[in-house]
């Protein structure tokens, strides 16, 4: 019982001296739901647009050098029992060559577009950090917390989500900036002339 009343008497003492020690800060914060940034954002869909259309390309290479390959392998089949045995190995093993070939030329291109397509990924989320940065000190929040993919915020309420006015202001910065290029590039041009 005594240890009771002990631990009471502390509970109240600490909420009292707690009382006491003055003003308690209010944080604004707000959160950025990433993933739902990232599938809204102009800039990111441009560059996984890019990114397909140069996967397609280099596709249709790859395709066609498969089919190829895939002619070749039928044609093997049927002339294996009328060219005989030794020749049947030696086109064999060419053919596996071949085909290790493809894929190794496959895995290159993916590895190649995985590669390019990541370096502008990450150069894309740096640029947004800096720009979620001035966002918070602009509008005065204490802490902006990221959900999506890598969240940070298990819980909030709506009301502190920003993520649709983060959205727009990525966007519009990205058609400013792309403005400001066209702009450049037709001053350059005017200038050759």
């Amino acid at each position: 019982m005594s240890k009771k009343i002990i631990a009471i008497l502390a509970l109240s003492v600490s909420i009292i001296s707690c009382n006491q020690t003055g003003t308690t800060k209010e944080f604004k914060t707000a959160y950025v739901d990433t993933s739902k940034l990232m599938e809204e954002s102009t800039e990111a869909k441009d560059i996984e647009e890019k990114y397909k259309s140069k996967a397609e390309e280099m596709g249709a290479e790859l395709k066609a050098e498969a089919a190829k390959f895939e002619n070749e392998a039928a044609n093997f089949k049927k002339n294996a029992m009328a060219n005989g045995q030794a020749w049947a190995q030696q086109k064999g093993a060419e053919l596996q060559q071949r085909e290790q070939q493809l894929q190794y030329a496959q895995q290159g291109m993916l590895q190649q577009l995985q590669g390019e397509s990541g370096v502008e990924m990450d150069s894309l989320v740096t640029k947004y950090k800096r720009i979620f940065k001035e966002f918070g000190k602009d509008k005065g929040y204490d802490y902006v917390f990221g959900t999506g993919e890598a969240a940070t915020v298990l819980y909030a309420k709506e009301s502190y989500d920003i993520t649709k006015e983060l959205i727009k202001l990525v966007n519009d910065k990205y058609k400013s900036e792309a403005k400001n290029e066209e702009k450049t590039t037709t001053k350059k041009e005017e200038a050759k002339k």
